[in-house]
Protein backbone atom coordinates (compact mmCIF):
# COMPACT_ATOMS: atom_id res chain seq x y z
CA UNK A 1 0.00 0.00 0.00
CA UNK A 2 1.39 3.35 -1.05
CA UNK A 3 1.67 5.32 2.20
CA UNK A 4 4.49 7.90 2.18
CA UNK A 5 5.95 7.78 5.68
CA UNK A 6 8.79 10.23 5.17
CA UNK A 7 6.64 13.27 4.31
CA UNK A 8 4.51 12.55 7.37
CA UNK A 9 7.60 12.52 9.62
CA UNK A 10 8.83 15.78 8.18
CA UNK A 11 5.46 17.36 8.79
CA UNK A 12 5.45 16.16 12.36
CA UNK A 13 8.90 17.68 12.95
CA UNK A 14 7.98 21.05 11.47
CA UNK A 15 4.95 22.07 13.50
CA UNK A 16 5.22 25.70 12.42
CA UNK A 17 4.31 24.73 8.86
CA UNK A 18 1.02 22.73 8.93
CA UNK A 19 0.26 20.31 6.09
CA UNK A 20 -2.26 21.29 3.47
CA UNK A 21 -5.72 20.60 4.81
CA UNK A 22 -4.51 19.69 8.31
CA UNK A 23 -6.54 20.83 11.32
CA UNK A 24 -5.42 24.17 12.73
CA UNK A 25 -2.91 23.75 15.53
CA UNK A 26 -4.86 25.93 17.98
CA UNK A 27 -7.95 23.70 17.58
CA UNK A 28 -8.44 20.38 19.36
CA UNK A 29 -6.96 17.61 17.25
CA UNK A 30 -9.69 15.38 15.74
CA UNK A 31 -9.70 11.94 17.37
CA UNK A 32 -9.43 9.06 14.90
CA UNK A 33 -9.66 5.35 15.68
CA UNK A 34 -7.81 3.04 13.28
CA UNK A 35 -8.96 -0.61 13.39
CA UNK A 36 -6.50 -2.54 11.23
CA UNK A 37 -4.94 -5.97 11.89
CA UNK A 38 -1.91 -5.44 9.63
CA UNK A 39 0.32 -3.72 12.16
CA UNK A 40 2.71 -2.13 9.65
CA UNK A 41 -0.21 -0.64 7.75
CA UNK A 42 -1.85 0.57 10.95
CA UNK A 43 1.40 2.14 12.15
CA UNK A 44 1.97 3.84 8.80
CA UNK A 45 -1.52 5.36 8.83
CA UNK A 46 -1.06 6.44 12.46
CA UNK A 47 2.25 8.18 11.73
CA UNK A 48 0.81 9.89 8.67
CA UNK A 49 -2.25 11.18 10.52
CA UNK A 50 -0.29 12.30 13.57
CA UNK A 51 2.02 14.18 11.21
CA UNK A 52 -1.09 16.03 10.04
CA UNK A 53 -2.24 16.96 13.57
CA UNK A 54 -4.72 14.17 14.26
CA UNK A 55 -4.96 12.27 17.55
CA UNK A 56 -4.89 8.55 16.71
CA UNK A 57 -5.77 5.39 18.63
CA UNK A 58 -5.11 1.89 17.28
CA UNK A 59 -6.92 -1.44 17.55
CA UNK A 60 -5.85 -4.63 15.80
CA UNK A 61 -8.90 -6.87 16.28
CA UNK A 62 -12.60 -6.46 15.77
CA UNK A 63 -13.28 -6.93 19.49
CA UNK A 64 -10.77 -4.27 20.52
CA UNK A 65 -12.07 -1.91 17.86
CA UNK A 66 -15.66 -2.36 19.02
CA UNK A 67 -14.65 -1.83 22.66
CA UNK A 68 -12.76 1.41 21.91
CA UNK A 69 -15.45 2.75 19.58
CA UNK A 70 -18.04 2.35 22.31
CA UNK A 71 -15.94 3.47 25.28
CA UNK A 72 -14.49 6.69 23.82
CA UNK A 73 -15.83 9.53 21.69
CA UNK A 74 -14.05 9.55 18.35
CA UNK A 75 -14.57 12.01 15.52
CA UNK A 76 -14.00 9.27 12.96
CA UNK A 77 -13.32 5.52 12.70
CA UNK A 78 -11.18 3.99 9.94
CA UNK A 79 -12.24 0.34 9.91
CA UNK A 80 -10.70 -2.55 7.98
CA UNK A 81 -13.23 -5.11 6.74
CA UNK A 82 -11.09 -8.25 7.17
CA UNK A 83 -10.32 -8.50 10.89
CA UNK A 84 -9.64 -11.41 13.26
CA UNK A 85 -12.59 -12.23 15.48
CA UNK A 86 -15.38 -9.85 14.54
CA UNK A 87 -15.24 -8.66 10.95
CA UNK A 88 -15.32 -4.97 10.15
CA UNK A 89 -18.91 -5.30 8.92
CA UNK A 90 -19.94 -6.93 12.21
CA UNK A 91 -18.19 -4.20 14.19
CA UNK A 92 -19.84 -1.51 12.10
CA UNK A 93 -23.30 -3.04 12.48
CA UNK A 94 -22.82 -3.32 16.25
CA UNK A 95 -21.66 0.31 16.50
CA UNK A 96 -24.74 1.50 14.62
CA UNK A 97 -27.05 -0.66 16.77
CA UNK A 98 -25.59 1.15 19.79
CA UNK A 99 -26.91 4.38 18.25
CA UNK A 100 -23.49 5.85 17.55
CA UNK A 101 -23.35 8.09 14.47
CA UNK A 102 -19.56 8.44 14.35
CA UNK A 103 -18.44 8.64 10.69
CA UNK A 104 -16.91 5.33 9.57
CA UNK A 105 -14.55 4.88 6.63
CA UNK A 106 -14.20 1.24 5.55
CA UNK A 107 -10.93 -0.12 4.19
CA UNK A 108 -11.44 -3.13 1.94
CA UNK A 109 -9.38 -5.24 -0.43
CA UNK A 110 -12.58 -6.24 -2.22
CA UNK A 111 -13.81 -3.95 -5.00
CA UNK A 112 -17.00 -5.68 -6.12
CA UNK A 113 -20.26 -3.73 -6.11
CA UNK A 114 -21.80 -6.34 -3.80
CA UNK A 115 -19.08 -5.85 -1.17
CA UNK A 116 -19.38 -2.07 -1.30
CA UNK A 117 -23.17 -2.20 -1.06
CA UNK A 118 -22.87 -4.53 1.94
CA UNK A 119 -20.60 -2.04 3.72
CA UNK A 120 -22.75 0.98 2.92
CA UNK A 121 -25.92 -0.83 3.98
CA UNK A 122 -24.25 -1.74 7.28
CA UNK A 123 -23.80 1.96 7.99
CA UNK A 124 -20.46 2.97 6.44
CA UNK A 125 -20.13 6.61 5.40
CA UNK A 126 -17.40 5.95 2.83
CA UNK A 127 -15.03 3.22 1.68
CA UNK A 128 -11.53 3.04 0.27
CA UNK A 129 -10.14 0.10 -1.70
CA UNK A 130 -6.67 -1.26 -0.89
CA UNK A 131 -4.03 -0.52 -1.98
CA UNK A 132 -4.47 3.24 -1.66
CA UNK A 133 -2.31 6.35 -1.53
CA UNK A 134 -2.12 8.13 1.81
CA UNK A 135 -3.13 11.56 0.36
CA UNK A 136 -6.43 10.03 -0.81
CA UNK A 137 -7.08 8.56 2.64
CA UNK A 138 -6.35 11.96 4.17
CA UNK A 139 -8.74 13.68 1.74
CA UNK A 140 -11.50 11.18 2.51
CA UNK A 141 -11.01 11.74 6.25
CA UNK A 142 -11.18 15.53 5.86
CA UNK A 143 -14.36 15.21 3.80
CA UNK A 144 -16.04 12.97 6.38
CA UNK A 145 -15.07 15.28 9.24
CA UNK A 146 -16.48 18.27 7.34
CA UNK A 147 -19.69 16.34 6.72
CA UNK A 148 -19.96 15.43 10.40
CA UNK A 149 -19.60 19.07 11.46
CA UNK A 150 -22.24 20.08 8.95
CA UNK A 151 -24.86 17.69 10.36
CA UNK A 152 -26.28 20.47 12.56
CA UNK A 153 -26.82 22.66 9.48
CA UNK A 154 -30.42 22.45 8.26
CA UNK A 155 -30.28 24.94 5.39
CA UNK A 156 -27.78 25.36 2.55
CA UNK A 157 -27.72 28.59 0.54
CA UNK A 158 -26.03 30.20 -2.39
CA UNK A 159 -27.23 33.60 -3.53
CA UNK A 160 -31.02 33.19 -3.93
CA UNK A 161 -30.85 29.37 -4.07
CA UNK A 162 -31.94 27.76 -0.80
CA UNK A 163 -32.14 24.11 0.23
CA UNK A 164 -34.04 22.94 3.32
CA UNK A 165 -32.36 19.67 4.37
CA UNK A 166 -35.06 18.80 6.90
CA UNK A 167 -38.08 19.57 4.77
CA UNK A 168 -36.32 18.27 1.63
CA UNK A 169 -37.35 21.34 -0.35
CA UNK A 170 -35.49 23.70 -2.69
CA UNK A 171 -36.36 27.17 -3.93
CA UNK A 172 -34.75 29.80 -6.12
CA UNK A 173 -35.98 33.18 -4.92
CA UNK A 174 -39.72 32.63 -4.45
CA UNK A 175 -39.91 29.79 -7.00
CA UNK A 176 -40.11 26.28 -5.56
CA UNK A 177 -38.03 23.70 -7.45
CA UNK A 178 -39.34 20.15 -7.73
CA UNK A 179 -36.39 17.72 -7.68
CA UNK A 180 -36.12 13.97 -7.83
CA UNK A 181 -34.27 12.23 -4.98
CA UNK A 182 -31.13 11.94 -7.12
CA UNK A 183 -31.29 15.58 -8.23
CA UNK A 184 -31.68 16.67 -4.59
CA UNK A 185 -28.61 14.60 -3.69
CA UNK A 186 -26.63 16.15 -6.54
CA UNK A 187 -27.61 19.71 -5.67
CA UNK A 188 -26.78 19.17 -2.00
CA UNK A 189 -23.34 17.93 -3.05
CA UNK A 190 -22.76 21.04 -5.16
CA UNK A 191 -23.96 23.34 -2.38
CA UNK A 192 -21.50 21.69 0.01
CA UNK A 193 -18.74 22.15 -2.60
CA UNK A 194 -19.83 25.53 -3.98
CA UNK A 195 -17.09 27.31 -5.88
CA UNK A 196 -15.17 24.02 -6.30
CA UNK A 197 -14.89 22.17 -9.59
CA UNK A 198 -16.61 18.79 -9.18
CA UNK A 199 -15.49 16.07 -11.59
CA UNK A 200 -17.65 13.30 -12.98
CA UNK A 201 -15.39 10.85 -11.13
CA UNK A 202 -16.24 12.56 -7.83
CA UNK A 203 -19.96 12.34 -8.58
CA UNK A 204 -19.67 8.68 -9.60
CA UNK A 205 -17.79 7.91 -6.38
CA UNK A 206 -19.73 10.01 -3.87
CA UNK A 207 -23.25 10.03 -5.29
CA UNK A 208 -23.48 6.80 -7.30
CA UNK A 209 -20.96 5.03 -5.04
CA UNK A 210 -18.90 3.77 -7.95
CA UNK A 211 -15.08 3.87 -8.09
CA UNK A 212 -14.54 3.46 -11.81
CA UNK A 213 -12.72 6.01 -13.95
CA UNK A 214 -14.27 6.84 -17.31
CA UNK A 215 -17.25 4.69 -16.37
CA UNK A 216 -20.47 4.30 -18.36
CA UNK A 217 -21.98 6.47 -15.63
CA UNK A 218 -20.59 9.57 -17.38
CA UNK A 219 -23.57 9.67 -19.76
CA UNK A 220 -26.01 9.13 -16.89
CA UNK A 221 -24.36 11.92 -14.90
CA UNK A 222 -24.53 14.30 -17.88
CA UNK A 223 -28.25 13.63 -18.34
CA UNK A 224 -28.94 14.32 -14.66
CA UNK A 225 -26.86 17.51 -14.79
CA UNK A 226 -28.76 18.82 -17.83
CA UNK A 227 -32.05 18.29 -16.01
CA UNK A 228 -30.76 19.78 -12.75
CA UNK A 229 -29.29 22.84 -14.50
CA UNK A 230 -32.57 23.43 -16.32
CA UNK A 231 -34.54 23.35 -13.06
CA UNK A 232 -32.11 25.51 -11.05
CA UNK A 233 -31.33 28.17 -13.67
CA UNK A 234 -34.64 28.28 -15.54
CA UNK A 235 -35.94 31.83 -16.09
CA UNK A 236 -33.14 33.66 -14.23
CA UNK A 237 -30.35 35.82 -15.64
CA UNK A 238 -27.69 34.69 -13.16
CA UNK A 239 -26.75 31.10 -13.87
CA UNK A 240 -25.33 29.03 -11.01
CA UNK A 241 -24.51 25.62 -12.48
CA UNK A 242 -21.72 25.67 -15.05
CA UNK A 243 -19.87 23.05 -17.09
CA UNK A 244 -16.07 23.09 -16.91
CA UNK A 245 -15.09 21.64 -20.26
CA UNK A 246 -13.17 18.40 -20.00
CA UNK A 247 -13.27 18.42 -16.20
CA UNK A 248 -16.76 18.49 -14.70
CA UNK A 249 -19.09 21.07 -13.18
CA UNK A 250 -19.10 23.94 -10.72
CA UNK A 251 -21.73 25.81 -8.71
CA UNK A 252 -20.77 29.49 -8.67
CA UNK A 253 -22.33 32.92 -9.09
CA UNK A 254 -20.21 34.12 -12.01
CA UNK A 255 -21.63 33.77 -15.50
Amino acid sequence: MAIPLEPARKTAEKKSSPSLGAPREEQAAPKVLIVEDERKVARAIKEGLEGNYYSVSLAHTGEDGFFLANSEDFDLVVLDVMLPGRSGIEVLSAIRKQGRKTPVLLLTARDSIEDRVLGLDAGADDYLVKPFAFPELLARIRALLRRGKAESVTTLRMQDLEMDLVGRSVKRGKRMIDLTAREFELLEYFLRHQGEVVSREMLARDIWKEQVRHSPLDNVIDVHMVRLRRKVDEGVSTKLLHTVRGVGFVLKTEN
